[in-house]
């Protein structure tokens, strides 16, 4: 099939025509950080930004805003004849305090700058362009929820960056299932010294469960991981506790592991119970996240692009925590790249990564990301050969992880 890679100076062209207004999107977005779900004029500033250059409602008319019950989500289409469907993600939610330390700014700006520069080339392809706004990546993960509800079904493939430091990109990013629960103990109070006998402590329990999850980690898989706090074990040290709370995150290397930890932690919770004759209820904090299903193709496609724009790139790292394009990579092929937006190795959730989000670096970083974008979305709507090589992939991989 054609080489993609002679389509980048039509790509890096059509990039640069909007670079400078992504830039100044990204820059006004730092300026004026909105934690999650109170994104409200974050979003409103990119909607009117995709509606000026040709995005429009999935049957016509203005883009979809709010969208899918999110006050602050979106859905911006660009349709270009028939043909397959690509989503580009966008973030924009900031860290409370810190504001864009995670680089939502700069790396929801290329998103942008992605569709935008799409609708320069409709000449290349026939096919829609989907934009898809997620509030709240920083709290609860609306993907979560979009997800379950359909917003990416169908696609041949969804995608969006991630601002990284260090220097080095990489074709994409692992991550790990999460399930996060609250646990509640629920005893019988009495007196610590008038009467023990009548009680039946629920911090006891508390503890017991956390004794009983310690004991179950030699048997864990090597992607299992599990921590706990209690977040509430009574009132008065002279009052044998009436109630306890467990707030529990684990995570997994796939979904199915998920199931299997819940079981073990659920036993142990029940175990705890019963030895101390409390009751025992569990809580869902927030939807589970995902962990990422990925694919070879378009990963060694996003390393050849990489190399081709003159980027340093490396293989994916193990994961180091959990993201909700996780929950996206189950429902259709994705991926989210880690570009490069500073030389010196800089932690995410700090301000020295949300300044580094404001200088020329970074700001360069932003199209050659997009420049990526672009041509990942023009093999996939272009080539009929890699599509359904990578439909093959994901349909393997996403039955051997529920399996």
């Amino acid at each position: 099939m054609e080489d993609i890679m002679k389509l980048k100076d039509r790509a890096r062209d059509a990039v640069k025509i909007h670079h400078g207004a992504a830039v100044a999107l990204s820059d006004d977005l730092a300026a004026t950080p909105e934690i999650s779900s109170f994104e409200f004029e974050s979003s409103r500033k990119i909607v009117e930004f995709l509606k000026s250059h040709g995005y429009k409602g999935e049957v016509g008319g203005e883009i979809e805003y709010p969208y899918l019950g999110y006050d602050t989500a979106f859905r911006g289409v660009l349709k270009n004849g028939s043909g397959p469907k690509v989503a580009i993600m966008v973030e924009y939610d900031a860290l409370p305090d810190i504001g864009h330390g995670c680089g939502h700014n700069l790396h929801g700006s290329l998103s942008v700058l992605a569709a935008c520069a799409l609708n320069e080339l409709k000449d290349l392809y026939n096919g829609e362009i989907h934009v898809i706004g997620t509030p709240a990546e920083e709290l609860d993960g609306a993907k979560t929820g979009m997800s379950d509800k359909g917003a990416f079904d169908g696609f041949s493939l969804a995608m969006m960056m991630h601002s990284v430091g260090g220097g080095v990109c990489q074709p994409n990013m692992s991550a790990l299932s999460l399930r996060c629960c609250v646990i509640e103990f629920l005893g019988r109070p009495a007196h610590t010294v008038g009467a023990p006998w009548e009680g039946r402590s629920a911090l006891g329990a508390a503890r017991k469960f956390l004794d009983l999850v310690d004991a179950r980690r030699e048997c864990f898989t090597p992607d299992m991981r599990a921590n706990g706090i209690i977040t509430e074990g009574g009132l008065a040290t002279n009052i044998i506790p009436e109630r306890a709370a467990v707030r529990m995150e684990f995570r997994t290397g796939s979904m199915a592991a998920l199931e299997r930890l819940d079981d073990m932690v659920k036993k142990c919770a029940r175990g705890a119970a019963m030895a101390l004759e409390c009751e025992v209820n569990f809580k869902l904090a927030f939807q589970d996240f995902a962990d990422m299903i990925r694919l070879p193709s378009i990963e060694n496609e996003v390393t050849d692009i990489f190399k081709a724009l003159g980027e340093k790139v490396s293989g994916v790292e193990p994961p180091m925590g959990s993201t909700d394009v996780g929950n996206v990579s189950y429902r259709c092929p994705s991926i989210q790249p880690l570009i490069a937006i500073v030389d010196k190795v800089t932690a995410l959730h700090t301000k020295d990564f949300a300044d580094a989000t404001l200088r020329p670096r970074a700001h360069d970083a932003m199209a050659k990301g997009a420049e990526t974008l672009v041509l990942l979305a023009l093999k996939t709507l272009r080539d009929g050969d890699f599509r359904r090589k990578v439909e093959e992939e994901f349909l393997s991989a996403r039955t051997a992880k529920t399996a």
